[in-house]
């Protein structure tokens, strides 16, 4: 017989405050580069990194740029907002 291990378990708390996205949206007045370096300087992505994200976000409509717990991502998305690009956490 196999026990569950309980890192592998999921309770109700983790699934409400941590394993959340912050999501960035594809937007039609922000540049490229705009985007790569707001998510550079924000985000502490790699340009490599940055890049990706934003090619995504534009081809598929939106990108996971961030993961963490809710208030870590919280002060990201408001910095986000306050810079012009359309975020949410999910």
């Amino acid at each position: 017989m196999i026990k569950e291990s309980p890192l592998n378990s999921e309770s109700p708390v983790d699934s409400v405050n941590e394993g959340k996205e912050l999501i960035l949206y594809n937007d039609d007045f922000n540049t490229f580069e705009y985007v790569i370096d707001t998510l550079i300087e924000v985000c502490g992505h790699r340009p490599e990194q940055a890049e990706q994200c934003a090619i995504v976000a534009h081809t598929k409509g939106k990108c996971a740029v961030k993961k963490g717990d809710f208030s870590f991502l919280r002060s990201l998305h408001e910095e986000m907002i306050k810079r012009g690009l359309t975020t949410t956490i999910e």
